[in-house]
């Protein structure tokens, strides 16, 4: 089984979260995967904070899970699937962040299990396996 971390369960992991640490070495390294629109939200959150230890403190984490974890790339793949979820939330009223989608999107493409705690939102995205780490 192959999963797919979420831009929280990334941030909890960077704050040392034990649950979500403790089910993150449950599995095989290459089983987790980290899509780009996480490392971006990612970046762009430590990119916002002031200069201080606590940020670089984060840096260092974020540093040492980007050499860790694979990545996946936005593929044709990714962008189709990006697409359809899109024009289904619409058809049906729902809404949800481009860049949630865009990161269901990767966990579609790669018929992977998205990791994030805000499974409720998530879960209106059809065929979108969902689990909590923190739980």
């Amino acid at each position: 089984m192959k999963y797919v971390l979420d831009t929280n369960t990334l941030s909890d992991l960077m704050r040392g979260d034990p649950a979500v640490g403790e089910r993150l070495t449950s599995h095989r390294r290459t089983a987790v995967l980290l899509p780009q629109p996480v490392v971006a939200e990612v970046e762009y959150g430590l990119s916002r904070m002031r200069a201080s230890k606590r940020r670089d403190r984060l840096r260092g984490r974020f540093e040492v899970f980007l050499a860790e974890l694979q990545r996946l790339a936005w593929t044709d793949e990714v962008s189709r699937a990006f697409g359809r979820a899109k024009a289904d939330l619409e058809r049906r009223g729902v809404r949800i962040e481009d860049f949630d989608v865009a990161i269901a999107a990767h966990a579609l493409a790669a018929e992977a299990t998205l990791v994030t705690d805000n499974v409720d939102h998530m879960k209106r995205i059809p065929g979108l396996a969902v689990e909590n780490w923190r739980k």
